[in-house]
């Protein structure tokens, strides 16, 4: 009777030891004598201890900050970058099979596709384009990680360091290229104006009366002011019989 008891209490613990749970977000990947067998979970599972092995796996998204690096654009310019990036485990079985260390393995590839992605592109599509270089980078890093059940969600560049000098002659570029829109815009409002004076002169010309009553608001307005200065009109007839003796007298 003992040696039942004990065989029992000894089938209990041997029992009691298999038993494993796992979270929601969690998969154990069961190795039966050193091969794989399955993967297990969420919940409650059991495995046969000393004949059975099971890894732990979290299924939830990871966020790996890519250190920056110091590397040479295609026009020879040399920036430092760092970028961040998202990723999950979608086949536990292949991250544990497929390769060691699935953690470094990423940050690892990340780094080196991000070194030679910003070496394929000249400085000016690095700051300008970077929704495209990150979706380039992506591509790169996922399809390399399929293999190994992991799929890449997301990469974004974080910060692009350049240097002094390169950022005090873009300075300069940029002051020159608003000189130059400051420029355009004002000669374009300039020839605006010349063209809406002429087009009042010729207005004027051909009605007198029209100059008369400009005339006349012209006083008003100095009036308004408050101030002392004293105008003296000529009326436009005299201007035209002016007109009319100089023409005379330069026929004679």
């Amino acid at each position: 009777m003992c040696y039942l008891i004990a065989a029992a209490v000894v089938v209990a613990f041997y029992a009691l030891c298999g038993i494993r749970i796992a979270q929601e977000y969690e998969r154990g990947v069961i190795f039966r004598l050193g091969r794989y067998s399955s993967v297990k979970g969420p919940g409650l599972y059991w495995i046969a201890p000393i004949i059975d092995r099971a890894w732990t796996l979290d299924l939830r998204t990871r966020t790996v900050a890519v250190e920056q690096q110091e590397t040479i654009t295609r026009d020879s310019v040399t920036i430092k970058v760092n970028a961040v990036l998202w990723y999950r485990i979608f086949e536990p079985a292949r991250a544990v099979v497929q390769v060691q260390r699935y953690g470094d393995a990423v940050y690892q590839l990340a780094l080196t596709s991000l070194r030679n992605i910003i070496g394929q592109h000249v400085l000016d599509e690095v700051l300008k384009e970077r929704d495209k270089i990150n979706g380039t980078l992506k591509e790169i890093v996922d399809t390399a990680t399929q293999d190994w059940g992991i799929h890449i969600e997301m990469v974004e560049m974080k910060d692009v360091e350049i240097p002094g000098g390169m950022q005090r002659a873009m300075a300069r570029e940029a002051e020159a290229i608003r000189e130059k829109r400051a420029r355009l815009i004002k000669a374009e409002a300039e020839s605006e104006a010349s063209e809406k004076l002429a087009a009042a002169a010729r207005l004027v010309a051909a009605n007198p009366a029209a100059l008369e009553l400009r005339r006349m608001q012209m006083v008003s307005e100095i009036g308004a002011e408050h101030n002392t200065t004293t105008v003296v009109l000529m009326p436009s007839e005299m201007i035209g019989m002016g007109s009319a003796l100089a023409k005379l007298a330069a026929a004679g």
